[in-house]
């Protein structure tokens, strides 16, 4: 698995890269999120997406060179 870096250096381009961040509850997730229309985006169901905060990122498990 790859390290997670700080999200200032995450890829803007619209590709999809695991993303760190917390919810309105303090609980910190890890999603697939891809930044588009100025902020950071995420699913949280099927149909349902969220823009987020994250803190950290790391390439998107299809991306991971690791795995």
């Amino acid at each position: 698995m790859a390290e997670r870096k700080p999200i200032e250096s995450a890829p803007k381009d619209g590709s999809k890269v695991t993303i760190m961040w917390k919810d309105g509850d303090g609980v910190v997730n890890e999603s697939v999120g891809q930044y588009r229309d100025g902020g950071w985006w995420v699913y949280t169901d099927s149909d349902t997406q969220k823009k987020v905060d994250p803190t950290s990122w790391r390439p998107a498990p299809d991306d991971d060179d690791d795995q």
